[in-house]
């Protein structure tokens, strides 16, 4: 079952962050995988569209439930509500299985299940605060995070907490990493988690603003002489870049921990080390687009890196693994092609 979940279920449901997973060595595979699984199950509850709001942050707190040692019949419930009516195939199989996953949760070994528990609760808290924060999807209305602070707090909760857990999970598996200091590791950990989801905050502003949520500030975009609603527009990019400058540097400031965090993995962990190298490779990649993209308000361009360009992205940092200078130097190559944004 746990294989199936890793080249099966994981698969549909994430391809990038399955060759994450896939590459790691077998004693993270579980609890790294499993984690996401539960919070891939979570996002399915609170983006679908097939049932309430309100039923949705129900189906949440059960899971959530679960998580605080309640028993696992939850799950036929929301496999039950969810499962039959979902339109894409993976994430219907991943709500059906559920109670599989479940069951591989509890034979692991405590400290893994306590674990896997606050990592999932505190991403889950942050879904809860989408579903209460932002008007339905059909509502024809715009709510925005107030300041940066309530962005800096939301990529916590959904993205930098789970660099928290990746470190605790490799401390524990892996000897080569014990001796990490793991106060600074976790907090790189933050920033590499609030990196990357930045990167789908500044990617994704069109998208989300017409499911009624803009992730931008509004007292930034106030000092701007604009309101969320503006942004519907794509003539608006010149008007907010600035603000979309500030938000890509510290998106920047994010990386360079996270690269930091992949440079301290020792050279014998190599899985390791690409597992953390390949998200922020390909996340460069993608904010260099984001940062020349003429038409980044607009929901008919979205930003995309092809496949091919991700696979030879992965290709060349495996053959550089082994060296710290050769594997920053491809960080670096990446970086530059954001020009002065520091």
């Amino acid at each position: 079952m746990t294989a199936d979940l890793l080249s099966g279920i994981l698969k549909g449901v994430s391809r990038s962050f399955y060759l994450s997973v896939a590459i790691l060595p077998r004693s993270l595979r579980t609890p790294i995988g499993l984690a996401y699984l539960f919070a891939r199950a979570a996002d399915t509850i609170a983006d679908t569209k097939i049932v309430s709001r309100a039923e949705r942050l129900e189906h949440l707190e059960t899971l959530r439930g679960f998580f605080r040692g309640a028993g696992p019949a939850g799950a036929l419930r929301i496999r039950e509500a969810l499962a039959p009516r979902q339109t894409t195939p993976a994430e219907a199989e991943l709500v059906s299985r559920l109670d599989e996953c479940l069951a591989i949760y509890c034979g692991l070994p405590p400290e893994d299940r306590e674990r896997i528990a606050r990592v999932v609760l505190t991403l889950t808290d942050g879904m809860r605060k989408d579903l209460t924060t932002f008007p339905g999807e059909d509502e024809g209305r715009l709510a925005a995070l107030e300041t940066k602070a309530d962005l800096d707090r939301y990529t916590y909760l959904v993205a930098g907490c789970a660099g928290e857990f990746w470190t605790a999970v490799c401390m524990a598996h892996r000897p080569g990493l014990a001796r990490w200091d793991a106060a600074a590791m976790a907090a790189r950990g933050v920033r590499f988690g609030k990196g990357l989801q930045m990167t789908n905050v500044l990617r994704d502003v069109p998208r989300d603003l017409r499911i009624g949520r803009c992730y931008l500030p509004r007292q930034d975009l106030r000092r701007l002489g604009l309101a969320p609603e503006d942004l519907l527009d794509p003539a608006c990019l010149p008007k907010v870049r600035p603000l979309l400058s500030d938000l890509l540097r510290l998106t920047l400031e994010h990386y360079e921990e996270g690269w930091a965090y992949t440079m301290a993995i020792p050279r014998p962990e190599a899985q390791i080390r690409l597992a953390c190298a390949w998200p922020l490779l390909i996340g460069l990649q993608t904010l260099a687009r984001i940062a020349h993209a003429p038409n980044l308000l607009d929901p008919e361009c979205p930003v995309k890196i092809p496949r091919p360009a991700v696979y030879r992205l992965m290709a060349r940092s495996g053959l550089a693994v082994f060296s710290n200078r050769v594997l920053t130097h491809h960080y670096a190559c990446l970086r530059s092609r954001l020009g002065t944004y520091r």
